[in-house]
Formats: structure tokens, sequence, C-alpha cells
């Protein structure tokens, strides 16, 4: 049985026309008067309290499960069944391909009745297959099954819908694979000249494995080629086989001091429990930034024109003060040279 992360246990979800699906057990409003129903996994006799579907299935294997449709509203309703390939949103939330959107994977497999009429305050079992196809390749296949009302306001048409997800894992052997992808690293300066800023890393954790996983690691930035190292942890959240999950990290404490070399070392990780023996690959990626210090510059440059300055202004006040004091050395000087001539002469002109 495959298990899943916590974050899988938003399982079915409601959806208006492209929207995430809601809980399983929640319920739809799509139009006046109000229509309200479920969809949950069943067994022949009604709900049988799964969340979602999970089986582990071999190449070819053909298996039968079943769904229960619940309206809780006042009237009959007619609900269209479709299922299709499931994905995370960016939010990690699970959603299900919409229906203007080819599946290509695990949505395929499915297969259901086009339609079921459900009366008021009634229940509805089917029926629905899965057939792995013979070359289905190992690892996991998410999909999602609904039942949808179409409505129409004026010229446009509203799908409404809600469902549960099909996880399925073909056996075989798996990888559980963590790419990283369009690495960027950013300088950001402190707003105080005498401080260290930071770098800003952003990175995309790509699933190119074969079973869905987590991710962590550290992201490393030295400087002044590897005498100073600064590091952070990052983590990935879930993300499905063929996803993507875009992840931000700060790295603190860093000076502009020319070339900044930033490395993001990321492990895959299976969810807890998962006795799969999946192949573990860990990655990583570097991004080399060059900076100057300039913020750093700026004020010292103005305290060495301050000084130099300052030293201008005081050789230039001694100067003049040498001046002075020589100009009244020289009047003083000659002051007496006049005073001792009268005093040798008693009988001036």
């Amino acid at each position: 049985m495959i298990r899943t992360l916590p974050r899988l246990l938003a399982v079915a979800v409601a959806v208006l026309v492209a929207a995430p699906i809601a809980p399983a057990g929640a319920m739809a409003e799509p139009s006046t008067p109000a229509l309200t129903w479920a969809v949950q996994p069943a067994d022949q006799n009604g709900p049988d309290g799964r969340r979602w579907v999970e089986r582990s299935l071999d190449p070819g294997q053909v298996v039968t499960e079943r769904l229960a449709v619940r309206n809780f509203s006042d009237r009959p309703a007619t609900f269209f069944l479709k299922a299709a390939d499931g994905y995370l949103t960016d939010k990690g939330r699970f959603n299900m391909l919409p229906s203007n959107q080819a599946s290509v994977d695990g949505g395929t497999w499915i297969r259901v009745q086009d339609k079921v009429t459900v009366g008021a305050k009634a229940t509805a079992v089917v029926p629905f297959t899965i057939t792995v196809p013979r070359d289905a390749t190992p690892g996991d296949h998410p999909a999602g099954i609904a039942a949808t009302i179409t409505s129409t306001g004026g010229t446009v048409a509203v799908e409404s819908r809600v469902g549960f997800r099909v996880m399925m894992r073909v056996s075989g052997t798996v990888t559980a694979s963590l790419a990283v992808d369009d690495l960027t690293a950013t300088y950001k300066r402190s707003w105080n000249p005498f401080s260290a800023g930071a770098i800003l890393v952003r990175y995309t954790a790509t699933n190119d494995g074969s079973v869905a996983v987590t991710g962590a690691g550290k992201v490393t930035t030295t400087e002044l080629f590897g005498l100073a190292e600064h590091g952070a942890q990052t983590r990935v959240e879930e993300v499905l086989p063929g996803g993507g999950r875009e992840v931000e990290v700060r790295v603190a404490g860093v000076w502009a001091l020319g070339l900044l070399r930033t490395t993001v070392d990321l492990t895959p990780a299976v969810p807890a429990g998962d006795a799969t023996g999946a192949e573990i690959r860990p990655a990583a990626a570097t991004v080399t930034v060059w900076t100057l210090p300039g913020a750093q510059l700026v004020p010292v440059a103005v305290l060495v024109a301050l000084v130099l300055a300052l030293r201008t202004v005081l050789r230039r006040r001694r100067r003049r003060l040498a001046e002075l004091l020589a100009r009244a050395r020289e009047e003083g000087r000659a002051e007496a040279q006049k005073g001792t001539e009268a005093a040798k002469d008693p009988n001036p002109a």
C-alpha cells in the first residue's frame, strides 16, 4: 500500500472550472436552488471510510474499485463522472486536469460510466476499473476521479466538480530524485553599510524520479575564495514525478567581497514508512556572482575625504601661524634695531 505524506491528506477538492478539488465529503453549490454533493471511495454498500484510493499494482493488472456519489439536495440530479491525471498546485494542493486538457498518464487508466443519476437525499455506488498498461513504468502515477455538473449562466458555462485522488504505484525498481534547476543568487545589501548583507537564492526542485518525494539539504555561500563560509537549511515540500516546486532561501552574514560562490545540496526523501526501497539520488548545483563593496566604500571614501580635508585645513592654519610668527619676529627685530640705533646717537637729526 502506498503511503503518502501528511500533505496528501487534503484529498478531495471542490473545483470551479479549473480551481482545486475540496476534501471528500465537502459540499459543492454550483447554482440556485442549491445542489450539494460529495464523492468518496466506497465498497458495494457505500462509502467505506477511505479518503482516497491507493493501490500498488503490477504492469498489466486490472482491478475494480467503487465510488459513492452522495446527493444532499432535495431534488434528483445527474452527475457526469470523469477521471484525469493528478498533479500538485504551486501551493501544494492536489488537483486533477480540467476537462479541456487531455490526460496522458494515470487518468487514462481509469474507466467509469459517463454519468449517474442520484435521487434526492440518496447515494449511488458506481464501480470503476483501473487497467495498468503492460509497459507502464515503475513508480507513482497520480490521478483523480470526480462527479461534475455544468451550469449555464448567460453565455458562460461553469463546471463544478467534487472528487478524490487515486494514487497508483506500479511495481518495479523506482528512484527518488530531485534536480536543482533555474538556480539564481542575488546579493542583498544591508541598510547599514557597516553590516553584512545576504544572498537570496532561488531554484526549482524538479522531481525527475519515479515516486513522490520531499527534499532537504543545505545552501552554502563561500567568499574570499573559500576562506569564509555561510550556510542555511533548505526544504522542499512534496513533489510528484514530473512536477516541480519553487524554493527560496536566504543566506545571511555575507559581505560583498568579490566572487561569491553559492551551492545547493539537496537530498530527496520518500514518505516515512514507505518500504519501496527507492534508489536515492542526491543533487547539487552551483552559481557564482560577483559583488563589490560599494555600500561600504562610499562611507569609507567620505571618511578619507574628510580626514584629508581636515589635514589640509590644519596644514594651512599651521603655515599661516608660522608666517604670522615669522613676521612678528621680523617686526620685533626691526623695532629692537631702531631702538639700539637711537640710543647710540644722542643728537639725532
